[in-house]
């Protein structure tokens, strides 16, 4: 049988895989496995006779059925529960920490379209749950022994009224400059960053000038937002703005584009937040955290500043359960999750974006002169569809790959990585111009399905 949670919770299809049924007993089942033990004592001494969590979603019309779901199943496990309404991911986090609650329950598909959805974690203190909790929650929902509460003894749910206030506070209380002078386009991808990024951005002091932040239910996603930065690209462009910020659905993710148009991933805006940090003595123990997926640019360009660049697999959990074991500040993914972990205990797109900019309006560059810091290698990714992903430690294919290695030297690098969920194997060939990086990928793509095929004989 599958597992339940994927690499960020559950998601699916809602009212598909991902029904009003399935979403309360999992609050239930989250119930029982996150309230229970140590944090007792914490909810005496504040005076608290019930667990407390926190609950928000982004703006997806299957939201609010889930989430009812969701508030339905905590309370009648005896969790008295916060609905903040519709909030950014990494503001749900900060919440659950802020007030010391049990845990938080965030309903939000991130970047996939308005027809999915997903019910995510935050255990006490906004942390996203390692796997071996996931899989007790999943135990659980399978326990028939588990006792309900009856009588004075079930939740209550009651309205976060100031729940982006304290957001908001938050955010604004970690910027290192204002953003005075400055003009951003923010793309809010229709999503849960519509309501409070633009607030943010314009008491930080910039201009702002607004896409995508017209949320309707059904267009979260749609062409606009972080998956469609060639929009952000376009309006930077019509207006003159100094730089455009790009969210996804549930504001965890942040791209930018120049004032030129021209993207800039997450591998660029670590690279110039880190050099700041550096500069400036905050960068902790001089490290930068990021996956085996970031470009071999990052790490030439951290490698000529002298500050270390540790990998992690992919998945910005793991990009965080590094940061934590070595107390660093800084980590992220080239996909827009960015952790700060002096202010955020998951990745923040209104919190990197507002960083970034900062960074412009304290030194005075542009942003493209910031990105210049970092040049990056042309990156081919290719998916082989139908092979064993277990079988990477295959003869031929670790022939191949080492030819590959030995062809690129020092210009180049070569990853194959399995899928978690799939028989799928994904090549990545970084090399100094596009047209080796795919000729090296397509040559190694056909090894693997040669080598992998699930029917060969």
């Amino acid at each position: 049988m599958p597992r339940l949670f994927g690499t960020d919770g559950v998601r699916g299809l809602a009212n598909g895989e991902l029904t009003a049924a399935l979403a309360l007993g999992l609050a239930q089942a989250s119930a029982a496995v996150l309230t229970r033990g140590h944090y007792a004592e914490t909810r005496r001494a504040a005076g608290r006779s019930r667990p407390l969590a926190v609950l928000a979603r982004d703006p997806r019309v299957s939201g609010e059925f889930l989430g009812s779901a969701v508030a339905a199943g905590l309370a009648s496990a005896g969790v008295d529960v916060l609905d903040a309404g519709v909030i950014p991911t990494p503001a749900a986090a900060f919440l659950v920490a802020d007030i010391d609650a049990d845990f938080g329950v965030m309903v939000s598909a991130s970047h996939n379209p308005a027809p999915d959805n997903g019910i995510k974690f935050f255990a006490a203190g906004g942390r996203k749950l390692p796997d071996e909790v996931e899989d007790r929650i999943e135990a659980a929902m399978h326990d028939s022994t588990i006792p309900m509460p009856v009588g004075a003894d079930v939740g209550r749910i009651s309205r976060f009224a100031d729940a982006e206030d304290r957001y908001i506070v938050h955010l604004l209380g970690t910027l290192p400059h204002r953003l005075d002078g400055l003009h951003v386009v923010l793309d809010c991808a229709n999503g849960a960053a519509a309501a409070v990024s633009p607030e943010v951005f314009v008491n930080a002091g910039a201009k702002v000038t607004l896409i995508g932040a017209d949320p309707d239910g059904i267009n979260i996603n749609d062409g606009v937002g972080s998956t469609h930065i060639d929009n952000l690209a376009r309006a930077v462009l019509e207006y003159g703005a100094d730089v455009g910020i790009a969210h996804d659905g549930d504001a965890d993710r942040c791209l930018a584009v120049d004032a030129a148009g021209t993207p800039v991933d997450g591998d660029q805006i670590m690279a110039i937040l880190a050099l700041s940090l550096h500069e400036r003595g905050r960068l902790a123990a001089n490290t930068l955290v990021a996956t085996v997926m970031s470009n071999l640019g990052l790490r030439r360009a951290m490698s000529d500043a002298g500050i270390t660049l540790l990998e992690t697999a992919v998945g910005d959990r793991y990009v965080l359960e590094k940061m934590l074991e070595g107390g660093f500040t800084l980590g992220g993914e080239q996909s827009g999750h960015i952790i700060f972990n002096e202010f955020a205990t998951t990745g923040d797109g209104i919190l990197t974006g507002l960083h970034l900019v900062a960074e412009m309006a304290r030194t005075g560059k542009t942003l493209a002169e910031l990105s210049s810091c970092m040049t990056v290698f042309p990156q081919v990714l290719t998916n082989v569809r139908g092979v064993d992903r277990h079988g990477l430690a295959d003869e031929g294919v670790q022939a191949a790959v080492a030819e590959a290695t030995a062809e690129l030297g020092d210009s180049g690098r070569v990853l194959l990585r399995p899928s978690g969920t799939e028989p799928v194997v994904r090549v990545m060939v970084e090399a100094a111009s596009q047209a080796d990086a795919e000729r090296i990928a397509e040559r190694l793509a056909a090894v693997v399905q040669d080598r992998l095929a699930l029917d060969a004989a």
